[in-house]
C-alpha cells in the first residue's frame, strides 16, 4: 500500500537542509498573505459599493468569506506549477494544497446551504448539525488521502455489493448516486434562489408575475436536476411514465384539494387579484396579505395572528380586496340626538371635529348625514375615509367616537334615549276588560267566574 504521508514526511526530512525548503515555506506564507489581502480588498469593495442593490451586497459579502481559501488555493497551485517547471522541490505545496482545498470546499458548501435554506430566517439546528457533520467528513477524507488509504477505501466500497431485487449494486455506486442527487438538487435550489432574488428586484414587472415566474423557474430547475441526477445514476427515465400515471391517479382521487390549492395559487398570482400588502377579507378572515405561496396564503390579522388560508378558498368564495384599486376605506359611526336639537349646526360640528382626528383623510372630507327620524330621536351618521386600513379600523373609529363625545359634552348636547310609556291599569278596569273579552267569545258565566284574576301590574 503506498503511503503518501510517509513519503511526504521522508521527503521533508530529507530536504530540511536543502536550499529549496526555506523558499517553499516563504512562498507558502506569501500565498497565504496575498490570499488574505486580496480577499479583504474584495470584501471592502463589496461593502462600499453603492451600485449593487442591498440584497446583492449581502450575498457578495457572505461569498467573500469563501474567497480567502479559494484565492490561496489558486496561488498555491500556480506556485507549484512554477516550481515543477523549474525543477524545484514541491513537497510543502503537495502537503498544503489538499489542506487548503478542503477548507475551501467546506466554506463553499456552507455558503451554498445558507443561501438556499437560511435566506430569510436564522440558521436552524439541523443546518448547523449538518455543517459540523460535513466538516468532520471532509477532514476524515483529507486524512485518508494524506495517509494513502483513499484508493483502498474506494476499492473496498466498490467490492461491497448490495442485492437490490434481481440486480446487484456496489456500495460505491449507491453513494455516488446519493451524492450526485444531493449535489444537483442543491445546485438547482441555489440557482432558483438566485433567480428569484434577481426577479424580485425588477420593479417594472408586477410582483405577482415575478412570483409566478420565480416559482415556475424553481420547479423547472428542480425537475431538470432530478432527471439529470437519475440519468447520471443510470436509471432509465422511461420507468417514470408508470410513476407519472400513478401520480395522476393519486391527484385525481386523494389529492384533489392539494392540487386545487396549487393551481389556485398560480391563478391568483397570474390574475393579480391579490398582492403582498393588500388588505383582504374572505369568508370569516380579514387581514393583510404577507405571503402568497403555491398552496396557501398567509393573512396577518390586525390582532397580530397569522392565518394560513388555502388558495382554494380564494377561488370559491367572494373576496373583499380593500387595496385592489386604491387603499381608501370608508368607515362610519352613528349618534342619536333629541328632536329639539339644531340638526344643521350639529351636522356641521360633527364634520369639523371628525376631520381633525389623525388618520382621517383630508382629501375626501367627512360627511355627516341625517339618516332617520324616529320616535326616540334623530339618528345621524358620520362617514369618513382612511388611507391606511392595514393599521386598523377599530382604533381610528374609537378616536372619532371619543372626539364626538367630547364635543357633545362641551356643547351640552344630550344623546337621545329610548322612550317607553308604561300604563298602570287598576284591578276593576282590568277585570271588566277581561269580562268583555270572554263575553265576546260566548263562554259560560260560571267558567268566567272561575277564571283566575290577573295580578297587579
Amino acid at each position: 500500500m503506498p503511503d503518501i504521508f510517509t513519503d511526504l514526511l521522508n521527503d521533508l526530512l530529507n530536504n530540511l537542509r536543502a536550499p529549496g525548503l526555506p523558499a517553499q515555506v516563504g512562498l507558502l506564507l506569501l500565498c497565504v498573505g496575498l490570499g488574505w489581502l486580496l480577499a479583504r480588498l474584495l470584501r471592502r469593495s463589496f461593502s462600499v459599493s453603492t451600485v449593487q442593490p442591498q440584497a446583492m451586497q449581502i450575498g457578495l459579502g457572505s461569498f467573500s468569506k469563501v474567497l480567502t481559501p479559494i484565492i490561496t488555493l489558486l496561488l498555491l497551485i500556480l506556485v507549484k506549477l512554477a516550481l515543477q517547471k523549474w525543477q524545484q522541490p514541491v513537497n510543502v505545496m503537495r502537503l498544503m494544497i489538499p489542506l487548503v482545498a478542503s477548507l475551501a470546499l467546506m466554506r463553499f458548501v456552507f455558503y451554498v446551504l445558507r443561501r438556499v435554506f437560511a435566506r430569510n430566517s436564522g440558521v436552524g439546528t439541523f443546518l448547523l448539525l449538518f455543517e459540523k457533520s460535513f466538516g468532520v467528513l471532509v477532514w476524515i477524507g483529507l486524512l485518508l488521502y494524506i495517509t494513502g488509504w483513499w484508493p483502498d477505501l474506494f476499492d473496498y466500497l466498490d467490492s461491497t455489493v448490495l442485492p437490490i431485487g434481481r440486480y446487484k449494486v456496489s456500495l460505491l455506486a449507491v453513494m455516488q448516486a446519493l451524492v450526485s442527487v444531493l449535489v444537483t438538487l442543491v445546485i438547482a435550489l441555489w440557482a432558483g434562489a438566485a433567480l428569484e432574488e434577481r426577479l424580485m428586484r425588477v420593479n417594472t414587472v408586477h410582483s405577482s408575475v415575478r412570483t409566478v415566474v420565480a416559482r415556475m423557474a424553481r420547479a423547472f430547475l428542480i425537475l431538470v436536476a432530478v432527471l439529470l441526477s437519475l440519468s447520471l445514476v443510470g436509471i432509465d427515465l422511461t420507468v417514470l411514465s408508470v410513476f407519472g400515471g400513478a401520480l395522476g391517479v393519486a391527484l385525481g382521487l386523494g389529492l384533489q384539494k392539494i392540487a386545487s390549492s396549487y393551481v389556485s395559487g398560480f391563478v391568483i398570482l397570474l390574475e393579480r387579484s391579490l398582492a403582498i400588502g393588500d388588505m383582504v377579507g374572505v369568508s370569516t378572515f380579514y387581514g393583510k396579505v404577507v405571503q402568497i405561496n403555491s398552496r396557501y396564503t398567509v393573512l396577518q390579522g390586525l390582532d397580530g395572528i397569522d392565518t394560513v388560508v388555502p388558495n382554494e378558498v380564494f377561488m370559491i368564495n367572494a373576496v373583499q380586496n380593500y387595496s385592489l384599486t386604491n387603499r381608501i376605506l370608508r368607515l362610519a359611526t352613528h349618534v342619536m340626538i333629541e328632536h329639539q336639537d339644531d340638526v344643521e349646526s350639529i351636522l356641521l360640528l360633527l364634520e369639523q371635529v371628525t376631520v381633525e382626528v389623525d388618520r382621517v383623510s383630508r382629501e375626501i372630507l367627512p360627511q355627516a348625514l341625517l339618516m332617520k327620524i324616529g320616535p326616540d330621536g334623530l339618528e345621524l351618521e358620520v362617514g369618513f375615509w382612511i388611507t391606511d386600513p392595514e393599521n386598523g379600523r377599530l382604533n381610528v373609529l374609537s378616536d372619532v367616537n371619543r372626539a364626538i363625545w367630547r364635543v357633545l359634552q362641551s356643547r351640552q348636547i344630550k344623546v337621545a334615549q329610548l322612550k317607553r310609556d308604561i300604563r298602570m291599569v287598576h284591578d276593576a278596569e282590568l277585570h271588566k276588560s277581561n269580562f268583555d273579552a270572554y263575553s265576546q267569545q260566548d263562554l259560560p258565566l260560571d267558567r268566567l267566574r272561575d277564571s283566575p284574576k290577573p295580578k297587579n301590574i
